[in-house]
């Protein structure tokens, strides 16, 4: 996907990312160890160079004691394109940041990422996050990530409006489709969808509706090339996608994500699926009454999983100081460093540890709390439970979709040729 200031990848990284600085430029890989600093002077390679974002993590590192800590920052794109040769490097960064998913698990596949395991049990730093985290940073039985904040994606809405339209917060698949057609008899365009220049919105339905009607371990190895799109499960899936089509703004195949914040602010829509981080696109007069509720109950059967993005660290396996990459991480994870780093970097973003004081955070965001720690799993977003190649191949089947919906049964065989080719089986 595109380096542009509002790509996903981008924005997203920087609303619901670990920060990034620059404190003694973009170096590649870590201290030059040929006058032995490698083993005294730690390496942290950032990916994001946010203003908010990163004097914050500067903040965060100055505080940390034990060991000298260069950071660095490269722009995302390059980071993304370069992880590899970082990992597999003879002087790899001791600490990087990225995201939790497949991505990770895969680069751990290869022998990449350090065991952290330890960080994981008894009093280690990690010891105390959610089950549904520590899924999220395994590979292969082991522990390889370091979570240290994440975000919600729910169904969003403005309060007044509902109260307007006389419509309550559905629970049930049939409940949701039922406000549908009271949004839809005011005059006003039920869903609200951006998927012109940013199409992997319509990824967010399609993963919501796989999870409460597939689960969350289906859904996994579907992106994982376990199954196939054109399969039976994923046709029921459509099947209730189609149910959405008439609902949606049909204005939103020209929006981008940012362009259809404001039918829903403005009441011309009723509901935005979507990240928290559209509260950085609302008017501030309009935050206090905007709210959200979980994607609805299809299956009461399949435990309710949510997509949460969840960013933080790794470190590399090939470290020359594995004991003080472990204790950076450790102090990166700790409460008061998550703390210092979500009120600095002015961002949506929850915190991974349970033991930060979330009593001065804005309700709408205890709320996304509450529901991240309520799931039964938590999932990514379709490209880092998979890649971005196969994003494109969602991108391309899911916009056809919303297009021409009749094409249902062509469109997935043609996204399942696709996915084969990049998935290389």
């Amino acid at each position: 996907m595109s380096s542009a200031p509002f790509s996903r990848r981008g924005f997203l990284a920087g609303i619901g990312g670990v920060g990034a600085a620059s404190l003694l430029g973009a170096c590649a890989t870590g201290s030059d160890d040929s006058v032995g600093a490698a083993s005294s002077t730690l390496t942290l390679q950032s990916s994001l160079s946010d203003p908010d974002p990163k004097a914050a993590l500067t903040k965060v590192v100055e505080g940390y004691g034990k060991t000298p800590v260069t950071l660095n920052t490269i722009a995302i794109e390059s980071f993304r394109a370069q992880l590899p040769t970082y990992l597999n490097s003879g002087n790899p960064p001791d600490v990087l940041t990225w995201y939790a998913g497949s991505v990770a698990r895969d680069y751990a596949s290869k022998g990449f990422l350090l065991d952290v395991s330890d960080l994981w049990t008894g009093s280690g730093a990690c010891a105390n996050f959610s089950p549904a985290l520590k899924e999220l940073s395994t590979a292969d039985g082991k522990q390889i990530f370091v979570p240290t904040n994440y975000y919600w994606w729910g169904v969003f809405y403005r309060k007044s409006a509902f109260q307007e339209w006389g419509v309550q917060v559905p629970t049930t698949w049939d409940e949701f489709i039922a406000v549908c057609k009271t949004i839809k008899s005011k005059g006003v365009a039920p869903i609200s969808m951006g998927t012109g220049s940013t199409p992997w919105v319509a990824s967010g339905w399609f993963d919501y509706l796989n999870l409460r009607i597939n689960g969350a371990e289906f859904h996994r190895e579907l992106l994982a090339g376990k199954h196939s799109f054109d399969g039976p499960e994923v046709k029921t899936v459509m099947d209730h996608y189609r149910q959405l089509v008439e609902y949606i703004d049909p204005k939103g195949r020209s929006y981008s994500w940012q362009d259809a914040v404001t039918p829903l602010t403005s009441k011309k829509a009723g509901m935005y699926l979507i990240g928290a981080f559209i509260t950085s696109g609302v008017p501030s007069d309009a935050v206090d009454d905007l709210d959200f509720f979980r994607v609805p109950i299809i299956d009461p059967s399949v435990p309710v999983a949510e997509e949460a993005p969840t960013d933080g660290y790794f470190a590399s396996a090939k470290s020359k100081n594995t004991a003080g990459a472990k204790e950076l991480l450790s102090y990166l994870a700790s409460a008061p460093a998550q703390q210092q780093f979500i009120q600095l970097a002015k961002s949506s973003n929850l915190p991974t540890s349970q033991a930060v004081d979330t009593t001065t955070f804005a309700p709408l965001v205890q709320k996304g709390i509450k529901l991240l720690n309520e799931s039964k799993a938590i999932t990514q977003f379709f490209n880092r439970d998979s890649s971005d190649e196969l994003q494109t191949t969602a991108d391309t089947a899911l916009t056809k979709f919303l297009d021409k919906p009749g094409d249902v049964n062509k469109i997935l065989a043609e996204w399942q040729a696709s996915a084969k080719k990049v998935l290389g089986s």
